[in-house]
């Protein structure tokens, strides 16, 4: 009787398109918030690309850099203009457009959608990279990543020697409401936790196009923008707690969405 009312409750949620699942244990959750707890880099943060959606902020720790990969690529390319004309040269790549919201003699566009395999119309990073710089091996570089939820494959496809030449990453990680879901908590975080064996969090600003998810203790904005600095760039390791950041800003607008006091130290 009760496996019948349960398969009737998984049909009607499908229909409702949804699926329940095994809700992650919330101590391993806030095992991989308190590990994203966003330290304070020894230079200022500043503000690469317009107020709204599209800027992003960095480290002022930009010279030396010789390129940004920006995969996914949207309505504005203001972020990529700015790295450009720092003397970047500027990869971007995105098969759903025919190429850059501006043009820019620094860019170089590929049609193609980045992922986990080099199909006809995938590639991965590391491709992209060897395709892109063959003659600069070991040089810094900078990824802003905004892949609409691909970039988790993206970084457990990536080699962990190629994530430590990216000397910051931005990065939008989008359905992070599914962190609850023990099945997508085992993908995102294990993405994730790679990640932090180079780099560190420095800032989070959650995108205000929705609203938060809320169980117990823990607060999470379903799509917030992170950056990364790579470790070696680090001096010491005090948290930051200046949040909201000055130079933040509402991707549009309607109501803030202020990041939840768990994803940052607050004593």
């Amino acid at each position: 009787m009760k496996q019948a009312i349960l398969r009737q409750s998984i049909q009607l949620a499908a229909l409702m398109r949804m699926f329940p699942t095994n809700l992650t244990p919330l101590e391993q959750l806030r095992g991989l918030i308190r590990q994203l707890h966003p330290l304070a880099p020894p230079t200022p943060l500043i503000r690469i690309g317009p107020h709204g959606d599209g800027g992003y902020l960095v480290p002022d720790d930009l010279a030396g850099i010789v390129a940004c990969f920006s995969p996914g690529v949207g309505p504005i390319s203001e972020f990529e203009r700015a790295c450009a004309e720092r003397g970047m040269r500027v990869f971007m790549a995105d098969a759903s457009v025919d190429g850059p919201a501006t043009p820019h003699p620094a860019f170089q566009f590929s049609k193609l959608f980045v992922g986990a395999l080099n199909t006809d119309q995938f590639i991965t990073l590391e491709e992209w990279v060897h395709r892109s710089l063959p003659d600069e091996p070991a040089a810094d570089l900078l990824l802003q990543m905004d892949i609409e939820g691909s970039e988790y494959e993206v970084l457990l496809a990536t080699p962990p020697a190629l994530i430590n030449r990216f000397r910051i990453i931005v990065a939008e990680f989008h359905h992070l409401d599914q962190l609850f879901n023990k099945w997508f908590f085992h993908t995102a975080s294990r993405a994730i936790e790679k990640l932090l064996q180079t780099h560190a969090c420095i800032h989070i600003h959650p995108n205000n196009r929705r609203g938060i998810v809320q169980l117990g203790d823990i607060t999470i904005p379903p799509t917030m923008e992170f950056t990364f600095l790579r470790r070696d760039r680090l001096r010491g390791a005090q948290f930051r707690h200046d949040f909201p950041h000055p130079l933040d800003s509402d991707n549009i607008g309607r109501g803030s969405v202020p990041l939840p006091a768990c994803w940052y130290r607050v004593d």
